[in-house]
């Protein structure tokens, strides 16, 4: 029977992953290595300022197992979404450590580096032209929106990884991408079913959280067939369950059976999950619904200030019962406590012990713990706004009166010092809609390099 088997080390390059559990999967002689490397998840942040939100020591280790193990297998390394964002710089880091990596070990390969980033009077005139649609509940991006972004990429698709290949690349290194394309890519083009190497790759994305016990930082091991797949974790520590897997299936998804990506939608409406061996879950009925209209998402992001935070604690239950009031009334004291301080600023709470985590949308909105968190988020124009609003919000809280306050030191406890902690530059999502494209390998420049001994050329 045809099988092509996928090793996945760790959900994120730079996350780690055990080096035993990673030989044994390198052990089984698999056809390809890949991997993720970001989200959306940490927020707008990190493609707002262009951070990477993984270090790069940590992405050297990982890069360096895998890549080294690809050279010696002479089989194909596919990261996406490098550097966590896929900007231009997350990618660049990616690439001189790539470089930085073949060097050091005398390493031969040829590489592509795929590019995301999206110039903004492109995008300008794709809107003008109606090539842009909203996404959900999101509203349709504005030439505003567009222009106020400090970058914006796509969420490539297995086209461009597939030519790259066809191009004789080895490694490939992908801005901005669709979690299972660099698992479903060389698959897709080997001939398997594209509903079958997507939905593996849809579970290979994140390693061994699809797993039990789950860890987004172990290897695991799919096995595509014609007509099925299979995974298994590469340690005995861990195990794969129906249930295991069928859970991760709907991991991030609005709806359990249709999962929409670029170049189409994963339908798994009549999917089964079997119960192969005791550790492995085969996994059967995976169709693909190809878009009529082909399009890539966009994420921009645009800087709206800066923020600082003070964390503090309360535990007398007289002020946390009265914290609705309290924290009401503190807005309003500080507000006019900065009356005729010309700036914007906006002043949030996160209580911890009572809506902390979900806010508005928590169940339970009466208090039963016996203390509370606080954290007191300013956000301004500048550093030093922020830093005023936040010192002046703390300080005031920290003496506001209420029914029943007997002590008069002090309402708050402080875990540090100094209080308030200049967090930096705030992004928010600026563009998140969809770009119509007839043919999305053309939105993503390809690079091409060749390595001979730790040498690159071009």
């Amino acid at each position: 029977m045809k099988e092509m088997k996928i090793l996945s080390p760790t959900g994120i390059v730079g996350y780690g992953f055990p080096e035993e559990s990673f030989f044994a999967g390198v052990a089984q002689k698999p056809d390809l290595i890949a991997c993720d490397a970001g989200s959306t998840d940490p927020g707008p942040y990190y493609l707002g300022s262009g951070k990477p939100f993984t270090t790069r020591s940590a992405v050297k280790r990982d890069m360096s197992l895998m890549l080294k193990a690809a050279c010696e297998l002479n089989i194909p390394l596919i990261i996406g979404t490098a550097g966590g964002s896929g900007g231009t710089p997350h990618l660049q880091r990616e690439i001189d450590i790539v470089f930085e990596i073949a060097e050091e070990h005398k390493l031969s390969f040829n590489f592509v580096t795929i590019s995301s980033e999206f110039d903004k009077e492109f995008l300008v005139r794709e809107l003008k032209d109606g090539k842009m649609l909203p996404l959900g509940v999101a509203p349709l991006a504005t030439e505003e929106d567009i222009r106020s972004c400090t970058r914006v990429v796509a969420q490539m698709g297995v086209e461009p990884i597939i030519e790259a290949l066809d191009n004789d690349a080895q490694v490939i290194l992908c801005g901005r991408c669709y979690d299972p394309a660099p698992f479903a890519a060389p698959a897709i083009r080997n001939g398997f079913s594209e509903a079958l190497a997507t939905h593996l790759g849809k579970i290979l994305e994140c390693a061994c959280i699809a797993a039990t016990p789950g860890s987004g930082s172990d290897c695991i091991m799919g096995y595509l067939y014609e007509d099925s797949f299979s995974v298994e974790p590469c340690t005995p520590k861990r195990i794969c369950t129906t249930t295991s897997i069928a859970a991760h299936t709907l991991y991030e998804k609005s709806n359990p059976y249709l999962l929409p990506g670029p170049g189409g939608t994963l339908d798994l409406r009549e999917c089964t999950f079997i119960q192969e061996t005791e550790r492995r879950v085969r996994v059967r009925g995976s169709k693909f619904i190809p878009q009529e209209r082909k399009n890539v998402k966009l994420e921009g992001t645009r800087f709206i200030g800066c923020r600082t935070i003070s964390i503090c604690g309360n535990r007398d239950f007289l002020f946390i019962k009265e914290l609705d009031s309290i924290l009401e009334g503190l807005k309003k004291r500080t507000a006019e406590n900065l009356k005729g301080a010309e700036f914007y600023y906006q002043l949030d709470f996160i209580v911890y012990g009572k809506n902390g985590v979900m806010g508005a949308l928590e169940p339970n909105p009466i208090v039963t713990s016996h203390e509370v968190g606080l954290v007191i988020d300013a956000v301004a124009d500048t550093q030093e706004h922020a830093n005023t609003v936040c010192s002046v919000a703390r300080s005031t809280l920290l003496h506001y009166g209420y029914p029943g306050r007997m002590a008069t030191a002090g309402n708050l406890a402080f875990p540090f010092s100094p209080s308030d902690i200049e967090v930096g530059d705030v992004y928010n999502f600026a563009v998140y809609c969809l770009l119509e494209n007839e043919h999305p390998k053309d939105l993503f420049p390809r690079t091409y390099y060749h390595v001979e001994n730790g040498e690159v050329t071009t």
